[in-house]
């Protein structure tokens, strides 16, 4: 029997998304989990299978002129109608880094996954400017608690 499935679908382009996509990264692989796949897929390049393979989902996002990315809008757009109805109930949270607003981007994110029925799992982070230990510390906690989540199949909230 293989190991459950993490996806962490994210939009890093930059240096300073890349590091907070690092930090989540970092909890995902803490050496006290259960054996997990963690499959890290850039939002540009994700496939129907990538979503249906998946056990549970881990997102990123910067949050662009009041909405998530363009990138992780195609992800869904691309994929969405494909999926929709056979990855229900599947555990989910997600990051968000902002210059200003995450609101929006927020928003944006909560709509799609309750249309695919997914199930939050742990409190989204959300990082305006420059992120601070204590939010890299949570990005970390994110990445372990979604890991743990889906490799128990465990409670989720929401």
């Amino acid at each position: 029997m293989s190991a459950p499935r993490l996806l962490v679908l994210h939009h890093s382009p930059t240096p300073r998304l890349r590091s907070l996509l690092d930090s989540v990264l970092a909890g995902t692989r803490h050496e006290d989990l259960p054996e997990v796949d963690i499959h890290v897929v850039e939002a540009l390049s994700v496939t129907i299978d990538d979503f249906l393979a998946a056990d549970g989902y881990l997102l990123g996002t910067p949050a662009n002129f009041g909405y998530m990315s363009g990138a992780m809008k195609h992800a869904f757009d691309s994929t969405y109608d494909d999926t929709r109805g056979k990855v229900s109930r599947r555990p989910f949270s997600f990051w968000i880094h902002g210059r200003s607003d995450t609101t929006g981007a927020r928003r944006s994110l909560e709509s799609i996954t309750t249309g695919l029925e997914w199930r939050l799992a742990a409190e989204p982070v959300e990082i305006l400017r420059v992120e601070s230990d204590e939010q890299r510390e949570a990005l970390t906690e994110l990445g372990a608690t979604l890991a743990a989540v889906v490799a128990e199949g465990g409670p989720k909230i929401g």
